[in-house]
């Protein structure tokens, strides 16, 4: 429940997201786009419980069309292994055999598994996949439920990082005790939107944008151009606090509470649970961040809308470099210098 994927409920509750391409000729600095005798292909499908856009360049309209498909098909294969929604999918296969079996998993399962451990750790639990264990939360359009104080004391022994025990060896996945589950919605998404950029190289394109719910990767150029990516200001979403210009590849990525939420005896409740309560996140309403790569930054957002504010702000410390952005339930914005840095006003 760390994010807002892999439910095909969630597609029709989205929002905003804090992040998104800007493709529009209104968009770009004065003057023609460059190489307009390329190909040019945009597609949009329904992925992950989102919408995931793609924006494609080459020389061939045609082999342009099947890269894309390929990528699409590669992405929909991931989400289906690793879905918790998906009753045939190798997470939900763990679930089913918690506390009973080790079950197999395939190499890009596992490879996401072992990221989860990784920021766990990094995070001291603030960012826990074993949130699955909180089933009695629904965030579904005309499906919603809040759990009371007893069934939440009662599910919050299940969530534990260490309960997960993974065998490279054996390329096996356990959780330790019954009742325990994966969600692997704050960490699966960038690698499933990653495998589609790959599958995009792989058919020789080199000029691509992939947006899977406010989540941008990039490569190339569009058009002859850094691709921009513009910011949304929370306090004001119909307005954009900057644009980031990617011209060598990067990622901006967002978590926040803003893909479902509902209001329950007065109190604003969101998708987000802090592992440690059972509850939804307080204080942080939305993170983005800009990165070379997706390893920095994956399942940090989730962490984040855990640990509040001041832990952004340590973290940007810590790993210099790191463009953060924070916006607070208050209405407070923050920005790591990296990210006054390559955050330029929407005029330049």
């Amino acid at each position: 429940m760390q994010q807002a994927l892999f439910s095909p409920r969630n597609l029709s509750r989205r929002r905003f997201a804090m992040a998104l391409p800007l493709l529009g000729g209104g968009f770009w600095a004065g003057g023609a786009p460059a190489h307009q005798s390329s190909a040019s292909l945009r597609d949009s499908r329904p992925l992950m419980g989102t919408q995931v856009d793609m924006s494609v360049q080459g020389a061939d309209g045609v082999s342009l069309r099947h890269g894309m498909d390929q990528a699409y098909l590669e992405m929909l294969r991931l989400e289906s292994l690793m879905s918790r929604y998906q009753p045939g999918s190798v997470v939900s296969r763990i679930n089913a055999a918690a506390g009973i079996v080790p079950v197999v998993v395939p190499d890009e399962v596992m490879v996401v598994l072992q990221s989860a451990q990784r920021v766990a750790q990094a995070t001291r639990g603030a960012f826990d996949v074993t949130v699955g264990a909180f089933k009695s939360w629904n965030f579904g359009a005309g499906e919603k439920t809040v759990p009371g104080a007893t069934e939440i004391a009662r599910q919050l022994p299940l969530v534990d990082a260490r309960g997960l025990v993974l065998d490279t060896h054996a390329g096996t996945a356990f959780l330790a005790r019954q009742g325990m589950a994966l969600d692997l919605g704050g960490i699966a998404k960038l690698p499933i939107l990653e495998a589609g950029m790959q599958v995009l190289r792989a058919h020789g394109i080199q000029n691509a944008m992939i947006n899977g719910g406010g989540d941008v990767l990039t490569q190339g150029l569009w058009q002859g151009r850094a691709w921009r990516v513009g910011v949304r200001d929370p306090r004001s979403p119909q307005q954009l606090l900057g644009v980031v210009s990617l011209a060598d590849g990067g990622v901006v990525a967002s978590s926040g509470d803003y893909e479902r939420c509902f209001f329950y005896q007065g109190q604003r409740l969101h998708h987000v649970l802090n592992p440690r309560t059972g509850r939804p996140t307080s204080g942080v309403h939305g993170v983005t961040f800009v990165a070379r790569d997706v390893g920095t930054v994956n399942g940090l957002g989730s962490a984040l809308m855990v640990q509040g504010m001041q832990a952004g702000r340590s973290m940007s410390e810590r790993m210099a470099g790191l463009a953060v952005l924070m916006a607070g339930q208050d209405g407070s914005v923050w920005q790591s210098p990296a990210m006054l840095a390559v955050l330029q006003p929407t005029s330049a």
